[in-house]
């Protein structure tokens, strides 16, 4: 009897099983199971753990959510995956249970004599703890193989056969700790960057290198776990370390900025776990500085260190965008978007940009850095945007016999998307206790370039325009080449998108003229809200910002609101755990007055002071 017929037939008889992270609960009336069945049941227990875990999975994932939608058509409308010559669809995951099962990592063995004996218990608890949630925890060897090449230089007639060992590409992380530095391994590095200059000056002038040929060229000097995987673009490389000065609220934000890239750069990591004998702090590019204590590890591997690992922050690449131009002179909501910046100014709560190569020395890693980050030059702190008031061509709301009438779309089930004779398409949400259907606009929004001045854009150079229109388009302003110019957009593509899209259809009267929305790297206090304003998201796993992960969290925190509330929200803060807020209004005076009054009043602030009371106080609202 195969696995599945087993769970069926003791279903049958009222035996009720349910996998708790690698436990088999079994409930039963008794004296139904028998001795032979019991023996069974511990017998193959893994075989039916694995089972169990995959029927949750698949439940959670093509079920309908409270909404109306399920999270596979959320994924595709909001990512522009709705023709069927893109690139191919994968489904949002957003439970961290479900990406737990689908992660594999590895431990780099421990540096000789190494004594911090706070890092190697903790080192030890991580490791059970990603084995309880269902992780895969490869053993070195394992996940890594032998690697050989030969490094030429025929300018100055120099080789060397390179013999080494790297992490396979299947590997989503590598967890190492902070190594120590010494003259001699300066030295080695001084001689492979020399190297890598000269190559990438005379021999690679025309093709651009792919990151393994870099990492090949600069890093055989090195010691740190990124010299040791075959792609960085597909592992993540995290560094335990003791906690920092980045877990001390008090330090100004700015501070924090220069402390948390110089780490990063400095551990060559993407992310890097601090560890005391009572906390836990956790840094990534997001910048934020979270602290978890270690009585909480549980929670923290789940909801927090899980999910990053599942969803690495990159940007979206060029090639996903139809592109094209637009004249910011005519667009009304970028000239108000200039207004936006300019007001915010005085808050304080978008920091200036930073230059990388203000912090990453060499020229190597800048290239990796460039290539994985689609050609950035920098790193910033938020974005502020202007959604367009949504286009719609017929009505957009039509009655039930109307839905009834419309056609299937190919890709998507008959039950939540239908279209009609011109080819709009009209969904089918929830709102409160109705069903309602309403057609899906075409979305259009500006907003800050990446690496931009936030709060003093200029018009010309600074102001993308952004569509999602079945497929995302992206329009630079006139007489700028992306192709030489610095100018991309920002890595909150999805979010940005997802927010206005969930807006349109569920709180319309929150965008019907546009509407504001300012990203931010803190929180609001609770009690800085006021009638018709509400927060949602506290309780989301920290995914990181550039993913449509992130995007399908923004939509379900939109709908939710309005299914709780109804359409009399003046202005919502969408919570992103670990990275920020979202704030979208319907007026762009009343979300300026509203964020100066909450910054004078000390009511909003950068960084993680007000999240802990804020998940607190939501929560039980």
């Amino acid at each position: 009897m195969n696995v599945s017929e087993l769970v069926a037939n003791l279903t049958q008889h009222g035996v009720h099983l349910q996998a708790e992270r690698d436990k088999l609960c079994i409930r039963a009336p008794k004296g139904v199971l028998t001795p032979e069945q019991h023996a069974e049941l511990a017998a193959r227990k893994g075989e039916i753990l694995a089972f169990l875990h995959e029927i949750n999975i698949t439940a959670s994932t093509t079920v309908p959510l409270s909404q109306g939608l399920s999270l596979y058509t959320i994924g595709r409308l909001i990512g522009g995956f709705c023709e069927k010559s893109t690139v191919e669809y994968k489904q949002p995951i957003i439970e961290p249970r479900e990406m737990a099962q689908k992660l594999t990592v590895t431990f780099r063995p421990l540096p000789s004599r190494y004594k911090n004996e706070e890092i190697l218990r903790f080192r030890e608890e991580l490791k059970a703890e990603f084995q309880s949630y269902g992780v895969k925890v490869e053993d070195w060897d394992k996940a890594t193989k032998e690697y050989r090449y030969e490094l030429n230089l025929p300018l100055i007639r120099w080789k060397r056969n390179i013999k080494t060992r790297i992490v396979k590409t299947g590997i989503n992380a590598i967890i190492d700790v902070e190594r120590p530095s010494s003259l001699i391994r300066e030295l080695r590095i001084l001689i492979a960057e020399t190297i890598y200059q000269i190559y990438s000056r005379f021999f690679a002038r025309a093709r651009k290198m792919s990151v393994p040929t870099i990492v090949k060229l600069a890093s055989w000097a090195e010691d740190h776990a990124s010299q040791r995987i075959e792609d960085p673009t597909n592992t993540q490389t995290i560094i335990l370390t003791e906690l920092n000065k980045l877990a001390n609220f008090r330090l100004p934000y700015q501070k924090k900025i220069k402390i948390g890239l110089s780490t990063l750069i400095r551990t060559y990591s993407q992310m890097v776990i601090g560890v005391s004998n009572t906390n836990i702090s956790i840094l990534n590019m997001n910048l934020s500085d979270s602290i978890f204590p270690r009585t909480k590890i549980d929670g923290f591997v789940l909801h927090s260190l899980i999910p990053k690992i599942f969803v690495p922050i990159f940007p979206l690449p060029m090639s996903r965008f139809e592109l094209g131009q637009y004249d910011p002179l005519q667009s009304k909501y970028a000239d108000k978007l200039v207004v936006l910046s300019k007001e915010l100014a005085k808050t304080d709560l978008l920091p200036p940009g930073s230059k990388l190569s203000e912090f990453i020395r060499r020229k190597s890693h800048r290239d990796i850095v460039s290539i994985i980050m689609d050609g950035r030059t920098g790193v910033s702190y938020g974005f502020v945007a202007y959604a367009e008031a949504p286009q719609y061509f017929g009505p957009p709301e039509i009655s039930e016999d109307e839905w009834e009438s419309l056609f299937p779309v190919e890709e998507f089930s008959i039950d939540e998307v239908r279209q009609n004779k011109i080819g709009r398409w009209y969904v089918k949400v929830s709102i409160g206790t109705e069903h309602v259907f309403k057609q899906i606009p075409d979305i259009w929004l500006v907003s800050s370039r990446s690496g931009s001045n936030k709060t003093d854009l200029n018009l010309d150079r600074d102001i993308v325009r952004i569509g999602l229109k079945g497929k995302l388009f992206l329009q630079f302003p006139k007489g700028i080449d992306p192709k030489t110019a610095d100018i991309k957009p920002s890595y909150d593509v999805y979010v940005m998108l997802a927010i206005a899209l969930s807006t349109a259809l569920y709180a319309p009267g929150l965008i019907r003229n546009g509407a504001p929305i300012v990203h931010f790297h803190g929180y609001p206090a609770f009690e800085w809200f006021r009638p018709n304003e509400y927060g949602a998201g506290v309780n989301n796993p920290s995914v990181p910002c550039g993913t449509y992960e992130s995007g399908v969290f923004n939509f379900l925190s939109i709908s939710s609101l309005a299914n709780q509330y109804g359409g009399n929200i003046v202005l919502a803060s969408l919570i992103e755990p670990d990275h920020g807020t979202n704030v979208i209004a319907s007026d762009l005076d009343y979300l300026v007055k509203r964020l100066k009054a909450g910054c004078e009043q000390g009511l909003i602030e950068l960084g993680g002071k007000h999240f802990t009371s804020l998940k607190e106080k939501i929560a039980n609202y």
